[in-house]
């Protein structure tokens, strides 16, 4: 069996409710990303997925996680893992970026990020990402990716 390797391309990197998000290929039943999270930004709406498994490992920095009502700091070295049906949401509170690694297991949630992502090249994709038309889209079309957001 010959082993197929990938390279990241960063040209498809998108911004996506302020967080920057990296698709990279994989062989694999799972979607792989690697992201960067700028100092003081929320992540999404609390939310639980009926079918995805996901993980996070923190390369560098820290991350704030609410899972099913319970704090976790989660410090660079560090992953946590998030069953289905586990209500959780995250935010960098710290004054330096995060840079992390999220997996999705199945495949599909990478549409989520290719969709409703804000392309890197597009000026001020920062600021759109985070717009109230965006956060409108997220909030009518998440459960379509298996995101069901906890109002």
């Amino acid at each position: 069996m010959r082993l197929k390797s990938h390279k990241m391309n960063s040209n498809n990197a998108k911004w996506v409710l302020g967080h920057k998000i990296t698709p990279h290929d994989s062989s694999g039943d799972f979607d792989l990303m690697f992201a960067l999270t700028p100092s003081k930004v929320k992540g999404p709406p609390p939310h639980f997925h009926n079918l995805l498994k996901e993980s996070f490992l923190i390369i560098e920095g820290e991350m704030e996680f609410y899972v099913n009502g319970k704090i976790n700091i989660i410090k660079a070295g560090e992953s946590i893992d998030i069953p289905p049906g586990t209500v959780h949401t995250f935010a960098n509170k710290r004054d330096k970026s995060c840079k992390w690694v999220n997996i999705h297991s199945p495949k599909g949630f990478r549409s989520f990020f290719e969709d409703l992502g804000v392309s890197e090249t597009e000026e001020n994709a920062i600021e759109k990402s985070i717009a109230p038309e965006i956060i409108a889209k997220v909030m009518a079309t998440a459960s379509n990716y298996d995101m069901i957001i906890k109002v």
